[in-house]
């Protein structure tokens, strides 16, 4: 279980000002386990601030952040994934001369058989065949990366997993595959839980908890059917539609609802 405690971080106004300006305003949230909560709201609302405050990126200014019962608010990062957190980058980082399957090792912590490559890829729309031996470089498009990072994740099967806006860049058929992988990892239960940055209605409504951030503050929680109507969307097509082929089109060019 992850719980925050009255979470709070500030930022200067401007380099060298003692004046700050908070970004995460005394927030306090319990996620328990085997749950799927989607954390959504406007823009510079303190989403994504929230969710590297929660794996160390950034350090909080004040407050407290438990897992499982110990106070985790001054490990490092590594020491948080060694607890069992790991986090997907909205821009992932792109690494010269390492393979794909290079990749996918260290972020299992050991040797992987090509099954086990082969069940990551296909996850997110990727044929091993085609990717294992691919070096992540600048060569590969952002939504190719960001496909990537995503299969490292499920390679490491962390107990509580943070993706910020895993849908960015990814286009519809792999969106759909994703939103499959998400509902599979949550069904599998094991105590894993998933924290999900996203404004992307397909994804919302998965989720067992909605949280709404808005300026650093929660302004409510809820389910899916209590919260929906709040941000104009309506459950009664609670999966969305199923993709029977392949789409080359981005997820952003194409309405997900049926």
């Amino acid at each position: 279980m992850l719980e925050l405690k009255n979470l709070v971080f500030e930022v200067p106004v401007k380099e060298g000002s003692k004046e700050t300006k908070r970004i995460i305003d005394d927030l306090t949230l319990t996620i328990p386990d085997d749950t799927f909560t989607v954390i959504t709201g406007p823009n510079g609302g303190g989403k994504s601030t929230l969710a590297k405050l929660i794996m160390g990126i950034e350090k909080s200014t004040s407050g407290q952040i438990i897992l499982d019962g110990v106070d985790i608010t001054e490990l490092s990062i590594t020491e948080r994934a060694q607890q069992g957190i790991g986090y997907g980058f909205q821009q992932p980082a792109r690494f010269k001369g390492m393979k794909v399957k290079k990749l996918l090792e260290i972020a299992a912590g050991k040797k992987l058989p090509m099954l086990s490559c082969n069940e990551s890829l296909s996850k997110v729309g990727l044929c091993s065949a085609d990717w294992l031996t691919r070096e992540v470089d600048k060569n590969l498009s952002g939504g190719e990366v960001k496909r990537i990072e995503i299969a490292t994740m499920l390679a490491r099967d962390p107990k509580l997993a943070i993706y910020d806006e895993p849908e960015a860049g990814i286009d519809l058929w792999s969106f759909d595959r994703l939103t499959e992988t998400f509902r599979s990892i949550h069904d599998a239960g094991g105590g894993r839980s998933i924290i999900i940055i996203s404004h992307q209605e397909r994804i919302i409504r998965l989720a067992d908890s909605i949280v709404l951030l808005e300026n650093g503050k929660i302004t409510t929680t809820g389910t899916p059917d209590e919260i929906m109507p709040q941000l104009g969307l309506s459950r009664k097509m609670a999966m969305g539609c199923q993709l029977t082929e392949p789409t080359r089109l981005h997820i952003t060019e194409i309405p997900t609802t049926c």
